[in-house]
């Protein structure tokens, strides 16, 4: 099958600790819906933020899915390697008139919600940008952005969902089949940061521009980025790039309720593979079932 038509997956964690069960569980879901669907599988290493991410974590990702039995297709994409796509994009929506700088530190967004009580929070807690794209001129933006001051460049969201106009996505689900039609809520994360002055791309714009390019056809993840894909359709809908088939799947917890992740120090896959455990044992502490086990053909 032609690779431009074949069903396309990827798998892409960031670069900045090692693996834990959570993210073994996401990337065997990827290898598992890519092989039933006779598809591809890619890795992308999203390494955008350089203060945290580092060369020895990459390779401790390349040994781990390794090791799980896992392969991808050559070559691997770097974020960092590809700065000029996202900035690319990020022109295109500055030249729609949907991109503004803001200037305010953390700290003066902490107070000023603390004065609104009630204030809106985003999908994941945080409030929404309490301060108004109106509230300074364009020219006094220009004119502190050329002066060398600190920003961050916002996605003017009011003015981009009136644009695309109403929005969904296909969810697929995992593992029982069926598929289902999601509407959209980009209003629900504000104006959301797309870029800074020391980066030029955010998550959102990097993972949207990197799908398309990569001709990824199904983005599957943990569902704590269910969310997110509003602001995902959003940025497709006005670059013009396709929408994949979306799965976003249930997330790992442990003893306390609490999802995997690095920050809050989860077991790595490192940490059980050095006390002996054996990869169709993380398959099956992971729920992914363990059929199929050995390295992809590509």
């Amino acid at each position: 099958m032609n690779d431009s038509i074949r069903p396309t997956f990827r798998f892409a964690p960031s670069p900045n600790g090692l693996l834990h069960l959570g993210h073994a569980r996401s990337a065997l879901i990827n290898d598992a819906m890519a092989r039933a669907a006779g598809g591809r599988l890619l890795l992308r290493i999203e390494d955008i933020d350089a203060a945290r991410c580092r060369p020895e974590y990459e390779a401790a990702i390349l040994e781990d899915l390794a090791w799980l039995g896992l392969a991808w297709e050559a070559p691997v994409r770097r974020q960092s390697e590809h700065m000029a796509d996202y900035r690319a994009a990020l022109e295109r929506l500055a030249g729609m008139g949907l991109v503004y700088a803001s200037f305010e530190s953390r700290s003066a967004i902490r107070r000023a919600v603390a004065e609104r009580p009630g204030w809106p929070r985003d999908p994941d807690g945080a409030p929404l940008f309490p301060f108004s794209r109106a509230a300074m001129s364009e020219e006094e933006r220009a004119r502190r952005q050329a002066a060398g001051e600190p920003y961050a460049l916002r996605l003017d969201m009011k003015r981009a969902a009136a644009l695309a106009g109403p929005l969904d996505w296909r969810e697929i689900g995992w593992p029982e089949s069926g598929e289902t039609t999601i509407a959209a809520d980009p209003l629900a994360w504000g104006d959301v940061v797309i870029a800074r002055k020391e980066m030029p791309t955010s998550y959102h714009l990097a993972v949207v521009v990197d799908d398309a390019l990569q001709g990824v056809t199904h983005v599957v993840r943990g569902a704590d980025l269910r969310a997110a894909t509003s602001v995902h359709r959003l940025l497709q809908s006005l670059l013009g790039l396709p929408a994949p088939l979306y799965t976003h799947h249930a997330l790992l917890l442990d003893g306390e309720g609490r999802k995997l992740s690095k920050s809050i120090g989860s077991q790595s896959l490192r940490a059980l593979r050095e006390g002996g455990m054996e990869p169709d044992e993380v398959r099956r502490l992971a729920d992914v079932c363990p059929s199929g086990a050995g390295s992809r053909s590509g």
